[in-house]
């Protein structure tokens, strides 16, 4: 048994059983993928896939448990290398956060500025995504931090600590009829053409949630990832803009005007995301108190590992 063995079967299951795919991954042949699987089937004296023909179709019962031993096994093997860097002193490495643009664009520089004065030996590699591929990266560890609003906290594989509330507000260009409303109403909102955010990004169930519940119908004519995406076709005049508050930077001229909504959609929680069980060395844990000062690192540890 080794560990490429053991990451063929994980990768199998990760990637539809898609062996070519988990060839590329891996950096080796799919008849080499296929090897391994085989040899570990052998050895373990199971059958871990079920198969169609040479073709992967699925995991057997057995397989659907060996898997999840699979999956500690690795995730202790990469606890144990970053133990003894930990252990020996070495300060060095790089720190990979998984993030939305709006996280990585608006909130996340001045983190960045201070964690590298603090760590200059500290590589960061900021990847930005929805926050479903965050959450994926975070649970295979391809990223150590994952920070987004929406969906992190709905994987049993992934412990989430709630940083921050913030809410959305409004964007039209100056002169909008809307900027002389002392109080806009969702019925006013619904009157334009709306430009917000993808479905899963940035608070967009919010926005959906109010407009549903007071049985509204909205014209959504464009949506983005990217804020200042969104912006910039308000500012061309194709509709009234929804942002996040934080996209909103002051002494900005960009011709437009936000207008604040808190009264209309539910406030957002922005959530901070680590995989259940594993070590984090010292630089992450600061990294992650630097972006959430009201955690505790002891608070962190108990929860990443109950009862250690």
């Amino acid at each position: 048994m080794n560990f490429q063995q053991l990451r063929s079967i994980r990768e199998a299951a990760r990637r539809g059983y898609n062996l070519t795919e988990v060839a590329n991954v891996l950096f080796t042949s799919q008849p080499g993928v296929s090897r391994q699987i085989r040899e570990l089937e052998d050895e373990l004296g199971v059958e871990i896939f079920e198969r169609n023909g040479k073709r992967l179709t699925g995991l057997t019962e057995p397989g659907k448990g060996i898997l999840q031993i699979v999956d500690r096994l690795l995730l202790e093997a990469e606890n144990l290398r970053q133990a003894s860097q930990e252990y020996t002193g070495e300060q060095s490495g790089t720190l990979t956060v998984a993030t939305t643009h709006t996280q990585a664009r608006y909130v996340l520089p001045k983190v960045v500025q201070a964690f590298r004065s603090a760590f200059p030996e500290v590589r960061i590699a900021l990847q930005q995504s929805s926050p479903e591929h965050i959450a994926e990266w975070v649970m295979s560890g391809k990223a150590d931090i994952g920070i987004a609003t929406e969906g992190l906290s709905q994987f049993e594989d992934l412990v989430s600590f709630p940083c921050y509330s913030w809410s959305h507000v409004i964007v039209v260009p100056e002169g909008h009829p809307l900027a002389e409303k002392p109080h806009v109403s969702l019925e006013d909102l619904a009157a334009y053409p709306l430009i917000t955010y993808d479905v899963g990004f940035t608070g967009r169930s919010h926005i959906d949630d109010a407009f549903k519940k007071a049985g509204i119908d909205t014209d959504i004519v464009l949506t983005a990832m990217d804020s200042d995406v969104i912006q910039q076709y308000v500012s061309l005049g194709l509709g009234v803009g929804i942002v996040a508050s934080m996209a909103i930077e002051k002494n900005r001229s960009n011709g437009l005007r936000a207008i604040e909504a808190a009264h209309l959609f539910a406030p957002n929680v922005t959530r901070l995301a680590v995989r259940r069980g594993a070590y984090l060395r010292s630089y992450t844990y600061e990294f992650i108190l630097r972006f959430a000062p009201e955690l505790k690192r002891s608070d962190i540890e108990n929860v990443l590992n109950p009862g250690a």
